[in-house]
């Protein structure tokens, strides 16, 4: 269902990091980066740069959502009380997108996100095909019937690579209701992210 397995991997070897915990990311074998200069000594990397990277890292975790989208999940954070990157992050983790992915419905971001445009997932009983749509504390999302019998789905339940975080809670196999927007060390990332270089990459 997930057409962007290369693409995913190339950013894995490209940051040098795990970034989804998957076991069969090149990194887990050579921590390199792609290509014939990949073992190259790396140069010293500019304020810019390692706030450049920390957004990327961020973006693409999430499915490498489009440039607009990003930025405007930050000026959204930006306006709301208390933390940019706290806020920015919980709006990250309330797109429905997200919320599918966590809850162990599909086994990547990109299928989640497709389960979401095909019309399979429900929110409050109602079919929701937006994948950026914020799901709010209280919410349940329901799969629909057919995708209980789809076998990414059956992958995706039996992963042992990743747990359902606290903020969300399953009720039988194919229902979560989202309890709470969480912080950041609630959120279950394999690897460090780091919002508040994301806020000063976008508030230079």
């Amino acid at each position: 269902m997930s057409k962007r397995s290369s693409a995913k991997y190339k950013l894995d070897r490209r940051m040098g990091e795990n970034i989804w915990g998957r076991p069969k990311s090149p990194v887990n074998k050579r921590e390199y980066g792609p290509g014939q200069h990949g073992q190259r000594r790396k140069g010293k990397v500019s304020d810019f740069g390692i706030q450049l990277r920390a957004k990327q890292k961020l973006k693409g975790y999430y499915g490498d959502v489009t440039e607009k989208q990003f930025k405007k999940s930050y000026v959204e954070a930006s306006r709301m009380a208390g933390d940019t990157g706290q806020n920015m992050i919980g709006l990250l983790e309330r797109r429905l997108d997200a919320v599918v992915y966590r809850a162990k419905f599909a086994p990547t971001i990109w299928s989640a996100r497709q389960l979401v445009s095909h019309g399979h997932i429900l929110v409050n009983g109602v079919k929701c095909n937006i994948a950026s749509r914020l799901v709010k504390p209280g919410d349940e999302i329901t799969l629909g019937n057919k995708a209980k019998e789809m076998a990414l789905v059956m992958e995706a339940q039996s992963l042992a690579e990743r747990d359902i975080p606290e903020y969300i809670a399953p009720d039988g196999n194919a229902k979560i209701t989202f309890t709470r927007v969480p912080t950041l060390d609630e959120v279950p990332y394999p690897v460090k992210m780091e919002p508040n270089l994301v806020v000063e990459f976008y508030s230079r």
